[in-house]
């Protein structure tokens, strides 16, 4: 069963989530032969599917949260509707490009396996890719982070989070193999940019949940002192890809 984990951060998502870099989507497009359509599957917001748009006569965007697509950006040439990702309504051999950006591990591998080969023409190319922890490159305020990350929401990520941990190594991915290569997001950010992130991270939705309090709180208590209200930082997001080719 799919999970749904952003609907009630969905305004967050919407606002917070960091953007992903030309270089990427101008890489993976690289690889596609023709570029009628592509479907971006678990869209969210829509940050990866109006990307697209500059490449693809259509993009076709899923998601199976309401409140995400509520939020999500328009495009004229971007259409978007709630679906599963291992089972839509699209015909077959349908697609040049199906991709996945920061879902990946929440999917049921053998099924959307099944559903990507169908729904893709002969020789598509299919992206996945995901990001983890951010840096700051001050190495106190990483440290902060770092145990937010691990110790007071630690224990709230599904275990689906050890997945995206490992960059995909050790799940499914069928497809013929292409060259990936990693990319970088940067952004410049003020502490309340960053804690606006951080309450989009499903463990911290989880822990809200189950304790009623909101431990962004904690860390925002925290950086008061290192981190002015009106300062923006730098902060990067190392982004790692799975790429390939669909082959029937």
């Amino acid at each position: 069963m799919a999970k749904d984990k952003f609907s009630t951060s969905a305004p967050f998502y919407a606002k917070y989530r960091p953007g992903y870099p030309t270089e990427l989507i101008e890489y993976v497009v690289s690889f596609v032969k023709e570029r009628n359509r592509a479907w971006d599957c678990a869209t969210g917001n829509g940050q990866v599917a109006v990307l697209l748009a500059d490449y693809f006569n259509e993009v076709f965007a899923t998601d199976i949260s309401q409140n995400q697509l509520s939020n999500a950006r328009q495009h004229e040439r971007v259409f978007y509707s709630i679906a599963r990702a291992e089972e839509t309504t699209f015909p077959d051999n349908y697609f040049d490009l199906i991709t996945v950006g920061q879902a990946y591990h929440w999917f049921q591998f053998t099924e959307f396996e099944r559903e990507a080969k169908r729904v893709a023409r002969d020789a598509a190319v299919i992206a996945v890719w995901g990001y983890t922890l951010m840096v700051i490159g001050d190495p106190g305020i990483d440290a902060m982070l770092l145990r937010f990350y691990e110790d007071i929401v630690g224990p709230y990520w599904d275990p689906e989070r050890k997945i995206l941990e490992d960059h995909f190594r050790n799940v499914p991915f069928n497809f013929e193999p292409l060259p990936a290569k990693n990319f970088q997001m940067e952004l410049h950010w003020t502490k309340d940019e960053l804690l606006g992130f951080l309450h989009s991270w499903s463990a911290v939705q989880n822990f809200l949940k189950e304790r009623g309090t909101d431990p962004v709180e904690i860390i925002a208590r925290q950086l008061e002192p290192v981190w002015p209200d009106q300062e923006a930082k730098n902060v990067y997001f190392p982004i790692f890809l799975k790429l390939g080719r669909v082959k029937k």
